[in-house]
C-alpha cells in the first residue's frame, strides 16, 4: 500500500509542473485533465477554462433559487460573461491554431493570466480578476502584439443558461452631456422565478479616455439568441503593434438590489469610466490588505504553495463588509447546492479567526441573522431555544433534501455555531457584539442543548437519535462529538452570561455536567453507545480532544491510537488535520506532518493543485479540507491555542523538513510568531 501511496503523490507532482517557481504564483504549461483554479471576491466567482478566452461558468454567492419544482434551493450559476471570440484575419482563436500555452494564477493580487502564440502572427495574454473594489464584476484585461499586420476582431458575450426564463437582451449607448457609454446587457428571470438578474457588460479601450470616445472602435450589436447576446469591433494592428483593452461586465440580483438592470449598468460605467491603473490598483491594494494574515515557510516551496493556495481561497471565497458564510465548495460551483454547513465554522472559521477577524465576524454575523429562523425550527421539532439547520441557504431554514437524513438528525451543527460565536469573542473582546448578537445566540443554543437531552435513571443526561459528524452511523444515541460539543456549548454560555454580568441558567450547568460520554473498558471513547469498532467517515471522537479539550492525558492517546486506523480511506481530508494537529501538539513533528501531507496531497488536482473532497473524488474545490490543513499549521505547528486570555502559543514544533514558519497578522494585535 505504501508503494501505491507514493506512486500517486510522485504521480501528482508530475502532473503539476510549476514553471514559475516562487511563492505567490503557480504557473502550468499542462493542460490535460485540467482543473481551473476560481478567481472570485466574495460575491462572484469565475472558473478558468484551458480554452482561450473561455470560463466555465459563474457563480454568485448568497443568490438561491429552486433547482426543480420538486428540489431544494440550489446556489445560482450567474449569466457567463467571460466567453470572448478573438478573431486574427477572420480565424477565430482555439486550442488548435495556439502554442507556447501557460497560465499563471497570482494568489498576491488575486489575478489569473493565460498567454500563448497564435501562428506566427501574434503573441496575447490576457488576465482575469474578479474586482475586488467592486464586487459584482469581473475584468478582463486583453493584450494582443503583432507579429506581422493582422486584423482582429473581438466579440464579447453575455451567455444565459437555459434555465433562466424569459431573457430581455439589449445593446444600447447612453450619453450625458460629453460621455458615451456602450452597454451590453441581459436581463432575466432564475429558474423558478425567485430573481431577477442583470447582466452588463462593454469594452474599453485603455488608450482612449472619456474625452475621446469619438476615437473608439465601432461596436456591432448581434443578437444570436435569446440566450446568446453578442457585441463586437474590429481593429487592424501593425507588425510590432499591439492591442490592447480590456472586457468588463458586471452581474446583480434582486437577492442584493431592488433594480439589479439598472445597478449592474452603473457598475459597468464606473468601470469604464475609471483608469485601468486606479481599478486595478484598487484591487490589488485590498488584497494586500488581506495577505496581511499570512503564512510564510522556509525551506519548503511546495508546502509554502499549498498553504497558500488554501488561504488565497478562504479569502478570494468570503468578504469582511457581508455577512455572509462560505459553503464547501466555495464560489467554484454549485456543488453541495451552495448550502451552508458545519464546515463553515468547525473547518474554516478557526483560520479566518486568527487571520482576518472582519471576515470572521461576517461568518458569525450569517447565523445570528437568522437565529429568528432557527427559533422557529426549535419549536418546530418541539424544543426549546434555537435549533439551526445542517444545511442553510439565503433563508435560514432547513434546505437539505428530504431524502437526506442529515438535514433531520444532525443537530451538533447547532453546537458547533455556539462554539465558533464564543471563541470569535474570546479573540476580540468586542463586548458590544457580545451583547448585541453574541449572547443571545449562545442563550437560545443553551436552552436548546437542555431541552434537546434527556435525563436518566442515574442523574447523567443522554442525547439521543442522531446522526455525528461521523455519517456512516445514523440515527444513534450520545454520539461522542454531538455530546461533546453540546457540552462545549452550554460550558460557553455559561462564560457568556457571566462576562455581561447576566445570572446564567442553572440549568445550563448541570446539563453540562452531566451529558455522559460512554467508553470502553480501558477507557477509551466510544464513538456512541453501541459502537462496535466499524469504520468511521470523521474523526468524531478525536474532536473531543481538539478542539473541544475534553479528552486529555492518557486517555487522550488511547483515543488516538484507536481511531487513526479506523478512519475510512474514502472519507474526507478533515479527519487526518485533526490527528495532526493533535500530534504536533503532542511534540511528535514527523508524524504529524506525515499525516499533514496525507491530509490533502492525494486529494491535489492538476495542474494546478485544487483540493477535491476525498482522495478519490473529483469535485473541488473543497475548502473545508483547505480549512483543515490550515488548521494544523496554525494550531498543530504553530502552537496556537484560544482561551480565555485570547490567544496563546504552547509548544510550538517545527517538522524537519521546513526551515522556520512565520504566523504573520494573528489577532486583533496583529502578532507575528516565529518558529525555528
Amino acid at each position: 500500500m505504501m508503494k501505491i501511496f507514493l506512486f500517486i503523490l510522485f504521480s501528482l507532482k508530475t502532473l503539476m509542473p510549476n514553471a514559475q517557481n516562487d511563492s505567490w504564483n503557480i504557473s502550468t504549461s499542462y493542460n490535460t485533465n485540467y482543473t481551473g483554479i476560481v478567481v472570485a471576491n466574495g460575491r462572484i466567482g469565475m472558473l478558468p477554462s484551458e480554452q482561450p478566452f473561455k470560463i466555465e461558468h459563474i457563480i454568485l454567492n448568497n443568490v438561491y433559487d429552486k433547482a426543480s419544482a420538486l428540489g431544494v434551493s440550489r446556489i445560482l450559476k450567474g449569466m457567463n460573461f467571460g466567453n470572448l471570440e478573438i478573431e486574427i484575419d477572420s480565424e477565430l482563436i482555439s486550442s488548435n491554431n495556439i502554442s507556447n500555452w501557460k497560465q499563471t494564477l497570482n494568489m498576491k493580487e488575486a489575478s489569473f493570466t493565460t498567454s500563448f502564440t497564435f501562428k506566427d502572427k501574434a503573441d496575447i495574454s490576457y488576465t482575469m480578476y474578479a474586482l475586488r473594489n467592486v464586487p459584482y464584476s469581473g475584468y478582463i484585461d486583453i493584450s494582443i502584439k503583432a507579429k506581422q499586420s493582422i486584423k482582429v476582431k473581438a466579440t464579447g458575450k453575455i451567455e444565459t443558461p437555459k434555465e433562466y426564463q424569459e431573457p430581455l437582451s439589449t445593446f444600447r449607448v447612453l450619453k450625458d452631456n460629453e460621455t458615451t457609454m456602450p452597454i451590453l446587457q441581459t436581463v432575466a428571470k432564475s429558474r423558478m422565478g425567485k430573481h431577477t438578474v442583470g447582466t452588463s457588460a462593454t469594452f474599453i479601450w485603455h488608450d482612449i479616455n472619456s474625452g475621446r470616445e469619438n476615437q473608439r472602435p465601432k461596436l456591432t450589436h448581434n443578437k444570436v439568441s435569446d440566450y446568446d447576446n453578442r457585441v463586437s469591433f474590429e481593429k487592424e494592428i501593425k507588425k510590432g503593434a499591439s492591442l490592447e483593452f480590456a472586457w468588463t461586465a458586471a452581474q446583480c440580483t434582486t437577492q442584493d438590489f431592488f433594480d439589479p438592470q439598472n445597478e449592474s449598468e452603473r457598475f459597468i460605467i464606473f468601470n469604464l469610466l475609471t483608469p485601468r491603473v486606479d481599478l486595478l490598483r484598487q484591487h490589488k491594494d485590498l488584497w494586500e490588505d488581506l495577505w496581511e494574515g499570512d503564512i510564510i515557510i522556509e525551506g519548503d516551496l511546495q508546502s509554502q504553495q499549498d498553504i497558500r493556495l488554501a488561504l488565497y481561497h478562504l479569502y478570494a471565497f468570503s468578504r469582511g463588509d457581508s455577512d455572509l458564510s462560505i459553503s464547501p465548495m466555495g464560489l467554484s460551483s454549485q456543488g453541495y447546492n451552495g448550502h451552508i454547513f458545519w464546515d463553515t465554522e468547525l473547518w474554516m472559521f478557526p483560520p479566518l479567526l486568527l487571520l482576518n477577524q472582519d471576515i470572521a465576524r461576517s461568518l458569525v454575523n450569517y447565523r445570528s441573522d437568522r437565529l429568528d429562523m432557527a427559533k422557529r425550527k426549535a419549536i418546530n421539532f418541539g424544543y426549546k431555544g434555537a435549533m439551526f439547520p445542517w444545511e442553510s441557504d439565503d433563508t435560514g431554514e432547513e434546505a437539505t433534501p428530504a431524502w437526506d437524513l442529515t438535514g433531520t438528525f444532525e443537530h451538533h451543527i447547532t453546537a458547533d455555531v455556539a462554539i465558533a460565536f464564543w471563541n470569535y469573542y474570546r479573540v476580540t473582546k468586542d463586548k458590544l457584539w457580545l451583547e448585541e448578537r453574541g449572547y443571545p445566540l449562545l442563550k437560545e443554543i443553551a436552552d436548546y442543548w437542555v431541552s434537546r437531552s434527556i435525563k436518566n435513571k442515574d442523574g447523567s443526561y443522554s442525547i439521543k437519535n442522531v446522526v455525528g459528524a461521523n455519517e456512516f452511523a445514523p440515527n444513534v444515541d450520545d454520539n461522542a462529538f454531538t455530546n461533546g460539543s453540546a457540552i462545549t456549548a452550554l460550558q460557553f454560555a455559561v462564560l457568556a452570561a457571566k462576562e455581561l454580568n447576566i445570572e446564567p441558567n442553572t440549568n445550563w450547568s448541570t446539563v453540562a455536567d452531566n451529558i455522559i460520554i460512554h467508553k470502553f473498558l480501558d477507557g477509551t471513547t466510544m464513538e456512541h453507545s453501541k459502537y462496535k469498532g466499524e469504520i468511521i467517515k470523521q474523526a468524531d471522537v478525536n474532536l473531543l480532544s481538539y478542539p473541544l479539550n475534553i479528552v486529555k492525558g492518557d486517555e487522550l492517546l488511547k483515543d488516538l491510537k484507536y481511531y487513526e486506523p479506523k478512519l475510512a480511506k474514502e472519507g474526507p481530508a478533515m479527519g487526518k488535520s485533526v490527528f495532526a494537529v493533535i500530534y504536533a501538539r503532542l511534540g511528535d513533528a514527523e508524524k504529524a506532518f506525515s499525516l499533514f501531507k496525507e491530509s490533502y496531497e492525494p486529494n491535489k488536482r492538476p495542474p494546478f493543485g485544487a483540493l477535491s473532497e476525498s482522495a478519490t473524488s473529483n469535485n473541488p474545490y473543497f475548502v473545508t479540507g483547505a480549512g483543515g490543513m490550515l488548521q494544523t499549521v496554525l494550531f498543530g505547528f504553530g502552537g496556537l491555542h484560544l482561551t480565555e486570555e485570547g490567544i496563546i502559543q504552547v509548544n510550538p514544533i517545527l517538522p524537519k523538513e521546513w526551515k522556520s514558519l512565520t504566523l504573520k497578522g494573528i489577532g486583533v494585535e496583529n502578532k507575528t510568531y516565529v518558529i525555528n
